[in-house]
């Protein structure tokens, strides 16, 4: 999508802050004990309240309103029976949509107790998020968003999930521009035009390089290995990028 309008703007807006104010709620009410499928539907609930539509459901008929993946599940895991435990990686993805709108954000955290392995990958996530958000700018080359994120990683000798990347997004949950690669790719001449739509979401690993579906269709992982993740969607200008997945 491209920004034309104020009016744009502040329908992208509107329904970024519902998805934001939804991940934070719904990672405030995440508790070992409860199941997947509770938490799901806490969030299904919050989106309703705000007449917001789940975008996986209305996308792609997903068994969930939300994507709920924990432990060596990096993404698309299906909300369902699984009891969460103490001292679970836990990741939230919530995408949706309101008057034709749409927005997607994410984030990981730890049920207590922790360990440093798990913050590390955490730490590492979000600090790749902050550093490609550093180098969006209208008229920028799209592989330097997947070359700050990759020099995160590499710096601290973890892994980027190299077929997980960002995407458009803004009239639908998936457009152009497709496949935002998490590491530097050569070969992406794609620039960044003003006022355009994407997501940024580092998928950072403690030692996987791609993940794989489990069996289920959707869910994502890799065995043995940890992934977080963390997810803005914002508008591209001039000046920098515009975030709209800004909780309150």
């Amino acid at each position: 999508m491209i920004i034309k309008s104020k009016a744009d703007l502040d329908g992208l807006k509107a329904i970024g802050k519902i998805v934001a104010n939804c991940l934070q709620y719904m990672m405030a009410q995440a508790k070992a004990g409860m199941s997947t499928r509770e938490l799901d539907d806490l969030g299904g609930k919050f989106m309703a309240k705000y007449n917001a539509v789940s975008a996986p459901v209305s996308e792609y008929d997903f068994p969930g309103h939300t994507c709920i993946s924990v432990n060596e599940e990096a993404a698309h895991g299906i909300p369902g029976k699984r009891i969460l435990q103490p001292g679970d990686l836990v990741n939230i993805d919530v995408s949706a949509s309101m008057n034709g709108f749409y927005a997607d954000t994410g984030g990981s955290f730890i049920l207590p107790p922790s360990t440093k392995e798990k913050e590390e990958v955490c730490r590492l996530a979000k600090l790749a998020l902050e550093s490609a958000l550093k180098e969006v700018k209208t008229g920028i080359k799209i592989n330097l968003i997947g070359k700050a994120i990759e020099r995160v990683a590499k710096g601290a000798r973890h892994t980027v999930i190299r077929n997980l990347g960002s995407h458009g997004v803004g009239r639908s949950l998936h457009e152009a521009p497709e496949f935002i690669a998490g590491f530097f790719d050569p070969n992406d001449s794609r620039t960044l035009s003003e006022g355009t739509v994407i997501t940024i979401e580092p998928f950072i690993s403690n030692g996987a390089h791609e993940v794989e579906d489990t069996g289920d269709g959707w869910t994502l992982a890799n065995p043995g290995f940890l992934t977080a993740q963390y997810e803005h969607t914002l508008v591209v200008t001039k000046d920098g990028p515009v975030l709209v997945t800004v909780p309150d």
